[in-house]
């Protein structure tokens, strides 16, 4: 697959004018921003992240727009399989719906539109990175993509009346800047496990860390924090 040329393309004013428009490195509209998740069958661990990061968000913001676009797929994706079982369950308990959901095989074009990928292990961003496409500054691990999220000030960032867009591409950026920086206090830090087969209580831990790792990701995505619920 060519990927389309960088730069500004040309558009159509409001008055039929034609207009220049900024685009990403590979031509597509900087009015929106992708966040692709990826495992390996996507059956599990991604759509499990897909749905909790749309929730999540939509949540905060009350509804999931401003141009942001949450996705998934697998490096062995099951094409057209529904979501595991047990993983719905789980996206239940969390309030989150997943409702319409099939698996995707990863594929060049689902990296070259993506602004960000959040892989659930090394392997899969080493596979995501080894496709090429400019993806290694884009591409972290889930948890590492966390660790390095809690160390930018978020005043440094663009603020939400400037849209989520912004602000969420400032955020990589600043996370990639940061990586040689803060490394992973152990090897297996940076993974979550496969639940496939496994009984719905390991499903729920999986859940809880996909949970746990995502929240400080969309509050920084959103300058919202996560909702309490006191007596």
């Amino acid at each position: 697959m060519t990927a389309p040329e960088a730069g500004r393309g040309i558009g159509i004013g409001e008055r039929g004018e034609r207009v220049a428009e900024v685009t990403t490195t590979f031509g597509f509209p900087r009015d929106t921003f992708r966040i692709l998740h990826v495992s390996t069958g996507n059956v599990c661990r991604s759509p499990i992240t897909e749905r909790l990061t749309r929730h999540f968000v939509a949540e905060r913001l009350g509804v999931l727009g401003g141009g942001l676009i949450v996705e998934s797929a697998g490096t062995w994706g099951h094409e057209g399989a529904p979501m595991e079982a047990n993983a719905e369950t789980v996206l239940a308990e969390f309030g989150a719906d997943a409702t319409g959901f099939t698996g995707r095989e990863l594929l060049d074009e689902h990296v070259i539109r993506a602004d960000l990928v959040l892989t659930a292990t090394r392997d899969h961003r080493a596979q995501v990175i080894s496709m090429g496409h400019s993806a290694g500054l884009r591409t972290f691990t889930l948890k590492e993509f966390t660790r390095l999220v809690r160390a930018i000030d978020p005043a440094t960032l663009p603020p939400l009346e400037d849209g989520v867009v912004m602000r969420a591409r400032a955020l990589v950026r600043a996370a990639a800047a940061l990586r040689g920086w803060l490394l992973a206090p152990t090897a297996e830090a940076d993974e979550v496990y496969d639940p496939y087969g496994a009984p719905l209580t390991f499903f729920r831990s999986v859940g809880g860390e996909i949970h746990q790792a995502l929240d400080p990701v969309v509050t920084a995505l959103t300058g919202v924090a996560a909702r309490t619920y006191g007596p």
